[in-house]
């Protein structure tokens, strides 16, 4: 906590959004509170997605496919940007400011953790093609209205955008390779 702590210090102290008349407090709270929320997001994927690591070896995999091992760091690093750039958003002007971004990013966040449970615990390949098309499209939406708050902030949601663009060509090799298995 207290090296989260130091690094949102830092965050605010880099002047990456206008100077605003939130207390430095608020401000640390407020990065606090969205990486808490996005954070959260990927805790209900990672319940759905205990027994991934299993079921996903045991999935015929196409020859490009990353190693399970790779997921976990990336995905973190993934959802650390997306706290960041939410809470880049909010700090201009807070959640009344930017009602619409900040219900769109929370809506694409639901779409981010629905995923996992369509497809490592339910095992419905085509479900969650269709949910991670659908996120996808989220994304974009979110990134462009994060971009016109703040651009930074959509910045920080290409690696985002390019790892799910990745993500859903995997989902359909796989469904594809394992119809038997991924109804």
């Amino acid at each position: 906590m207290g090296r989260l702590l130091r690094t949102a210090r830092l965050l605010t102290s880099i002047n990456i959004c206008p100077r605003s008349i939130m207390s430095k407090q608020k401000q640390i709270l407020g990065l606090v509170g969205w990486l808490l929320v996005t954070f959260t997001t990927a805790a209900i994927g990672a319940v759905a997605s205990v027994e991934a690591g299993v079921f996903y070896t045991q999935l015929t995999q196409p020859s490009w496919s990353p190693p399970s091992s790779v997921f976990g760091p990336v995905w973190t690093v993934l959802y650390a940007l997306m706290g960041v750039a939410a809470w880049i958003v909010w700090r201009n002007g807070g959640f009344r400011a930017h009602r619409t971004e900040l219900a769109l990013f929370l809506v694409q966040l639901a779409a981010n953790a629905l995923w996992s449970w369509l497809f490592f615990a339910w095992h419905v390949g085509g479900l969650a093609f269709a949910d991670i098309l659908l996120l996808w499209a989220l994304i974009v939406a979110t990134l462009w209205m994060f971009w016109r708050a703040r651009p930074v902030a959509g910045v920080l949601l290409f690696p985002y955008l390019s790892w799910v663009s990745f993500a859903a060509f995997l989902n359909y090799s796989v469904w594809q390779l394992n119809p038997e298995i991924l109804s």
